[in-house]
């Protein structure tokens, strides 16, 4: 392939009439071919580069969508962690309230059944008092019931 010093550097000889012909056209004939190739080449070169631009380009394009993507994950990740969040603080007090619930209808239970509890006993006691005093008369009108027919089996004896 000719380079530009070895066309700047060529010199042909002189005929007659200037320089030879056939020199002349053999040269250009080779720096035709030379451009030529150059020529071609250059136009390969050009597509190359607009067809890397492209891939360039839609690579661009690819990162700046991961890019989004990433940051829309992202922000869908922390908001997901964050409703997870209210959600478990939500769970936990409706649990701690329902315990509360719980632990308030057991002490009212609690105290209801010591009332009846009381007041059993005390219903307890009245009946035994009651009981007590129900015997205690019964005994006193048999201890009467046995004096006054020991009192008439004796005025019974002396008639």
């Amino acid at each position: 392939m000719i380079t530009p010093l070895d066309i700047q550097n060529k010199e042909f000889t002189k005929a007659l009439r200037g320089y030879k012909e056939s020199e002349v056209d053999e040269f250009l004939d080779d720096v035709i071919d030379s451009y030529e190739k150059v020529y071609n080449e250059n136009i390969e070169m050009k597509e190359k580069i607009r067809l890397l631009e492209e891939q360039i380009e839609k690579y661009n394009s690819l990162e700046k969508t991961l890019k989004d993507t990433l940051v829309v994950a992202q922000s869908t990740a922390e908001e997901v962690a964050m409703n997870a969040n209210k959600k478990a603080e939500l769970i936990i007090k409706e649990a701690e309230e329902k315990g509360r619930k719980i632990i308030d209808e057991a002490r009212n239970e609690v105290t209801n059944i010591k009332r009846e509890y009381e007041d059993a006993k005390k219903e307890f006691q009245i009946f035994k008092t009651r009981f007590k005093t129900l015997l205690e008369a019964q005994l006193d009108l048999i201890n009467n019931s046995y004096m006054d027919n020991k009192w008439l089996c004796k005025l019974n004896m002396k008639k």
